[in-house]
């Protein structure tokens, strides 16, 4: 059993250092998306107490933050082994874009939230500015 343990240990030690270049775009992206879940918590608040409604925070919706960050996670290592390990003489930097994709997403995301919250009009107007901004760069329009 402690031989098992001993691979087992060095083979997770192993995958850490093999992500370690990408830390900080994970580290990043779960800023991002951790704010954005701190502050549209708030705004659902904020909006319910305007309507004058009962305000729970729903583990489902919570769950769905949980799941967001596993997958931005696994495509931000995914597209970094596909850039790293398969199409290194390209010099995609698919990470930092799927990375910067989420992190566009998430602060448009932040942008509707600080509207709620605040009633504040440049809020909304930000956040419609970087949809077509985002649109635009993806070629949704």
């Amino acid at each position: 059993m402690v031989i098992l343990s001993k691979y087992v240990s060095g083979l997770v030690a192993a995958l850490l250092a093999l992500l370690c270049p990408i830390t900080p775009l994970i580290i990043t992206a779960t800023v991002f998306i951790t704010i954005d879940f701190i502050t549209g918590i708030y705004a659902s608040y904020a909006a319910a107490r305007r309507e004058g409604q009962k305000w729970s925070i729903e583990s489902r919706k919570a769950w769905r933050t949980v799941y967001k960050l596993g997958f931005v996670v696994t495509g931000i290592v995914m597209t970094w082994l596909v850039d790293s390990l398969v199409l290194s003489f390209m010099h995609l930097n698919l990470a930092n874009l799927f990375t910067g994709f989420v992190c566009g997403v998430e602060l448009w995301s932040f942008f509707e939230n600080a509207s709620t919250i605040s009633g504040v009009e440049i809020f909304e107007w930000l956040g419609r500015w970087i949809k077509s901004k985002l649109r635009k760069e993806i070629g949704d329009e």
